[in-house]
């Protein structure tokens, strides 16, 4: 799994963009507080190669929880800049610092 960011110069915004290695995955979401934790609002798109990969442009200057949605399992991301516990999910989410 890995995370890019893109800080655009003209407004403070940061395009992060999501890639999620699951060739036997049917569908990949990455849920959030970005998008109210919306398994349908942000769903990655399958690559030939077997990965999945979308973005989101994101506020600046902000930090936020996310995971991963594999085919109704969730994961986390490896790469993120932190894992923090969350007692609503009883478990780690990742964490963007951006």
């Amino acid at each position: 799994m890995a995370i890019s960011k893109q800080y655009l110069k003209s407004k403070p915004v940061c395009k992060v963009t999501f890639t999620v290695p699951a060739e036997d995955a049917k569908e990949v979401t990455v849920v959030g507080c970005f998008n109210e934790w919306d398994a349908k609002a942000n769903p990655l798109k399958k690559l030939k190669n077997g990965t999945f990969k979308g973005a989101v442009s994101l506020d600046a200057d902000n930090s936020y929880e996310f995971r991963y949605l594999v085919d109704g399992t969730f994961a986390n991301e490896s790469e993120a800049d932190d894992q923090v516990w969350n007692d609503f999910a009883a478990a780690e989410n990742s964490v963007l610092k951006l």
